[in-house]
């Protein structure tokens, strides 16, 4: 068990009736698939209660991006979970300590982080409880293919979210397919939330300027056609004049930098295969562009 576990166990909250699905996964002790999950991919300051019952059992904290397609917690509130050997007899099942729900599975030494342990857990079992909201401002930026570009801010401190999509053309509700031809004008572009208490905008654009080439014109590597220009697309005056400032640095360093620096217009979300698609397809990512 973990030499200093978090949080405090609380009083339970009363809980709607399970759905079928949850009733497959919390009673049946079934398995959701990897990926699907809500949770397995969140990480907003807060707590994860007992969908049965309601009570707590793991805070934010403890949660960590274990890259498995489940929510993944080293270490839960003291006395909140109970584990027992599994049906399979291979591994170890984990329930909630107050209403025994099946939350999933532990597993150790993995390494994954110091505290050694993985609480492998189904989305349907947790429901998330935010901590009181905090100040949010979203950045858009174009670097070539979105799925990378996303993948890189993910990993940024202080992001909470980060969605592909489409931006700076005319056609509205532009599908990937046209945006392809080049004809509607779209970037292929990110919008990123994040919490600037953490992270702020000039931070984002100087790690947006480093993991793109930005002296490539409408292209990034093999990815050729202005949808994959490199853009910064400003939401108000004080990131305009801050990406200015960071391209005319590069300039006067001698660098022929081309991002196109535009007001922000509508950010249309690409379709959902395109959303995490680094960390849905790392083993084929590198064959990405077929036609």
């Amino acid at each position: 068990m973990p030499d200093k576990p978090r949080g405090k166990r609380t009083a339970t909250r009363p809980m709607p009736p399970l759905a079928d699905a949850e009733k497959r996964i919390i009673i049946n002790k079934g398995t959701e698939e990897p990926f699907a999950g809500k949770y397995w991919n969140h990480f907003e300051r807060g707590t994860y209660i007992c969908r049965q019952c309601g009570g707590p059992l793991y805070v934010s904290d403890s949660k960590f991006k274990s890259d498995c397609g489940w929510p993944s917690f080293d270490d839960e509130i003291s006395g909140a979970v109970k584990r027992q050997p599994d049906a399979d007899g291979r591994r170890t099942e984990i329930i909630c300590a107050a209403c025994g729900a099946h939350l999933g599975h532990v597993f150790l030494g993995e390494g994954s982080t110091k505290k050694n342990t993985r609480h492998c857990v189904n989305s349907a079992s947790i429901v998330f409880v935010a901590e009181k909201a905090q100040p949010t401002e979203k950045a858009i930026f174009a670097g070539g293919c979105f799925w990378g570009v996303e993948h890189r801010f993910e990993q940024a401190a202080g992001v909470l979210s980060v969605r592909s999509g489409y931006t700076g053309g005319t056609a509205a509700n532009p599908a990937y397919e046209q945006v392809c031809t080049g004809a509607t004008g779209h970037a292929e572009a990110v919008e990123v939330v994040f919490a600037p208490a953490k992270v702020t905008y000039e931070q984002l654009v100087r790690l947006f300027l480093e993991m793109h080439d930005p002296t490539q014109l409408d292209r990034q590597g093999p990815d050729i056609g202005a949808q994959y220009r490199s853009a910064i697309f400003y939401l108000n005056d004080q990131q305009q004049r801050t990406a200015e400032k960071l391209i005319g640095e590069l300039r006067k360093g001698g660098r022929n930098v081309v991002t196109q620096l535009v007001a922000a217009s509508t950010f249309w979300v690409a379709e959902e295969y395109h959303q995490d698609y680094m960390r849905k397809h790392e083993k084929d990512s590198h064959d990405r562009r077929a036609k």
